[in-house]
């Protein structure tokens, strides 16, 4: 919907409008309709969130009603220069995507999620040339993953959702799942069926781990909540559900498919419970049988609590056994027409939405449903090689939407597989008998890759395929509010690298090696990573020599900042796949003088990140930490909260989910305070107990990572004045002070991207002049094994 002006629209559909005089306030715009003005729908909350995109220029817009035809949500923009630019939309989420629509192809600026160039939108807002009109193409924009709200912030107040909430309808986005205070109708309902109160929330997980606990993947973790926390995330949600609806967006509410606390079966005779086992060492909550007697009644009565909290939607997402439920004696069709039944007697009409993912939703649940009530998200629409997947034929005509997981558990790495988007899109659309019906925007976090997130958006704005290579462009162009020739070659190698990534398995890039468990053979942070590199890592590089050039009236945007950071740290990110082989021959070789200063540039390139991050708001550990605590009533309540922020970055959970199922680390972050406070640590320590092992011939000693991760997990940030002992690799160690709860970023990320840029040329240079590992040192003891492989710490 943003890259180039063309006419959609009959005239006849949006001739019916009657313009408001000059000046008129927004909401008092009409429609006629016979005889009488009718006013579709109260654009006052689209006005409201233009005030708070752009202050002081949203009266430079007139947002004009325009009641929804058949043919679905459109919008036409005309006017601008001395006039006001008037967008005349179907839903105020609609008018929005037309001013955005109109910021990027006209005004030639981005509003991204996030970084923005508005400081370069013009004082005199250029003329559109005639009238533009777009359409949607598909009727679902979903948007958000059942994950996000645990890996994007648990912690986040209103205003934080209010402008994530502008951010999807500004990009197009009409449906969004909502999750916040969920646990509120689970609590309400289940005490009519023999629980009490603070037994239940005891059951319910803290916040950050809430989003797998709704995925009947596990209970308790990080509990309880208290009764006031309980009620506070109600209220928040129930905001965020009458901010979307006030914008014409629906909010999508997790629906119940049978989820429910041990004991259920005794306390509730005739009711059929089916233990569920474990997910990854946690133990996941029972499976009350959608087919038995009382799972129609404690539906109805978790319907109503959430209709009494949260109102009304016409959309609920729920996916049944999630990644290795026990079906057990249940008939799967059965109780999936049970559960549609369910929400069908509480919300008539209603559309079941549920994520494609692994093998769900299997055949046999959609032979119990009635198929044209359910939406299903494709997860992997673009992971693996075109044609591997029919979804049409194996999901036998059910709508569906077209979907991209390109980001897991917020890992701060950029690119996607955009080329898949493109091309992949408008095949599915366009096929005979086709049923897609929508696009899906579900990284399990968000807010960290405003190129992905803009692009995928768009392909429901397209008639036609998306020029990717020309859609870079005009990115570059408007990204830091100008053309500029050294920021499109940037981001045209932006493009052929990580943005261009091949449908091979994965649909994320690879993650870093500093948040990396220690070893020498280290090729993933998270166990469920790629494992290499998806794409020439010299196309970061030069990038970043790209951006460095970038003019100087550009580089004052706070889109030029984010992306120069984002992209600095990329590449120094990338540089640890190098530098780690080289250390692990060094160590082989046994010659400790190239091992000491490989690691010692390893622990360089970890500080100098570190301070890099710290110039940035959006890296800083400080900010995740300090909205947890905003929650706590007290000492005790901010402590725990900060542990269950602190855990989902690191350990996950205790020891079993965290080290036999292999959760550590899943959410790894280059953050700064996360880096030289856990990360920097980890690998000191290691290096120097392999120099030590250099040193006196010996094994190095074994390392209880859990031990010190857990340790990390459970710091407050009331000991903010630690000091961080860092190794230099050579085992001598220095002690310097860190600032990992800072909350205001510090240094000049101008400057420090440069100091980045330098490294890696002066990295480079000395690969070039010598390899180490070839030949030993004198004297030099090699290590035994084949070169490369280095022990293993436990």
């Amino acid at each position: 919907m943003r890259r180039r002006a063309t006419a959609l629209l009959a005239a006849a559909l949006l001739g019916c409008c009657l313009p408001p005089a000059a000046g008129a306030a927004p909401p008092a715009a009409a429609v006629t309709a016979g005889p009488a003005a009718v006013v579709p729908f109260d654009a006052a909350p689209a006005q409201a969130s233009l005030r708070r995109l752009l202050p002081g220029r949203a009266d430079r817009f007139r947002l004009v009603p325009v009641a929804r035809g058949t043919a679905g949500d459109s919008f036409a923009v005309s006017g601008g220069g001395p006039e006001p630019v008037e967008v005349r939309g179907t839903s105020g989420a609609t008018l929005l995507s037309g001013v955005g629509w109109y910021l990027e192809q006209v005004a030639k600026v981005d509003l991204g999620w996030p970084g923005d160039s508005l400081g370069r939108l013009p004082a005199t807002l250029p003329a559109v040339g005639g009238t533009v009109s777009r359409a949607a193409t598909v009727p679902h924009r979903y948007a958000l993953n059942d994950t996000d709200a645990g890996y994007s912030g648990p912690y986040r107040d209103f205003a934080a959702y209010q402008h994530e909430i502008d951010l999807l309808a500004l990009h197009g986005v009409n449906e969004v799942f909502v999750q916040t205070g969920a646990e509120w109708a689970y609590h309400r309902a289940l005490q009519q069926f023999g629980y009490g109160e603070e037994e239940l929330r005891a059951w319910i997980p803290a916040p950050a781990h809430q989003s797998w606990w709704l995925l009947q993947n596990m209970a308790a973790f990080g509990g309880p909540e208290s009764a006031r926390l309980l009620d506070a995330r109600a209220a928040l949600g129930r905001e965020i559900a009458d901010q979307l609806r006030a914008l014409g967006m629906t909010p999508v509410l997790p629906g119940f498919f049978g989820t429910v606390p041990p004991g259920f079966a005794e306390r509730n005779p005739g009711a059929r419970v089916v233990p569920q086992g474990s997910w990854v060492g946690f133990a996941r909550a029972d499976w009350l049988d959608p087919t038995g007697p009382v799972f129609d009644r404690l539906a109805a009565a978790y319907y109503r609590a959430q209709r009494e909290r949260f109102g009304d939607s016409t959309m609920y997402k729920m996916d049944l056994l999630h990644e290795g439920g026990v079906l057990g004696p249940v008939d799967a069709s059965r109780a999936a027409g049970a559960v549609q039944d369910a929400l069908r007697a509480a919300h008539p009409g209603a559309t079941w939405v549920i994520l494609g993912w692994q093998d769900n939703p299997s055949a046999a649940l959609l032979d119990g449903v009635d198929r044209s009530g359910l939406l299903i998200l494709d997860g992997l629409a673009d992971r693996y090689p075109q044609g591997q997947l029919d979804r049409d034929r194996q999901w036998r005509g059910t709508p569906y939407a077209f979907g991209t997981i390109d980001n897991f558990g917020g890992h701060t790495s950029i690119g996607a597989n955009t080329a898949a988007w493109v091309s992949r899109f408008q095949q599915q659309l366009t096929a005979a008998g086709s049923a897609l019906r929508g696009i899906a925007y579900l990284p399990e976090a968000t807010g960290g890759d405003p190129a992905a997130f803009e692009l995928f958006t768009e392909l429901a704005w397209q008639q036609g395929p998306i020029d990717q290579r020309a859609w870079f462009a005009d990115y570059a162009a408007r990204r830091y509010g100008g053309p500029d020739p050294h920021a499109a070659a940037a981001w045209e190698l932006l493009r052929q690298g990580p943005y261009s990534m091949p449908a091979d398995g994965w649909s994320e890039p690879q993650d870093g090696l500093f948040a990396a468990r220690p070893s020498l053979t280290a090729a993933t942070a998270a166990t469920w990573s790629p494992t290499a590199m998806r794409y020439p890592a010299d196309s970061v590089r030069a990038a970043l020599d790209q951006l460095l050039q970038v003019a100087p009236a550009q580089q004052g945007c706070d889109a030029y900042r984010f992306d120069l950071v984002n992209v600095a740290r990329q590449a120094l990110g990338n540089q640890a796949r190098e530098l780690l082989p080289r250390i692990a021959a060094a160590y082989a070789t046994g010659d400790r003088a190239a091992f000491g200063a490989l690691t010692g540039r390893w622990h360089d390139d970890e500080l100098l990140l570190d301070r890099l991050l710290a110039s940035d708001a959006r890296f800083l550990l400080g900010r995740w930490l300090a909205e947890a605590r905003s929650w706590g009533a007290d000492a005790s309540e901010r402590g725990q909260l900060e542990y269950d922020a602190r855990s989902i970055l690191t350990t996950w959970g205790d020891h079993g989910p965290s080290e036999d199922g292999q959760l550590h680390d899943y959410a790894n972050r280059e953050w700064s305070g996360l880096l030289t406070g856990l990360y920097a640590q980890r690998w000191s320590a290691y290096f120097a107990s392999l120099d030590a092992a250099l040193a006196n011939g010996g094994e190095p000693a074994a390392l209880d990572w859990y031990a010190l991760d857990d340790a990390w997990a459970h710091r407050s940030t009331d000991d903010a004045t630690a000091t961080a002992t860092i190794g230099t690799g050579t085992g001598t160690g220095t002690t310097e002070p860190t600032e990992p709860t800072a909350t205001e970023p510090t240094g000049d990320p101008v400057a420090l991207a440069r100091t980045v840029a330098a490294t890696l040329a002066d990295s480079a240079a000395a690969e070039r002049i010598s390899r180490p590992g070839a030949t030993p040192a004198p004297g030099a003891v090699p290590r035994p094994g084949a070169a490369g492989r280095g022990p293993s710490a436990r």
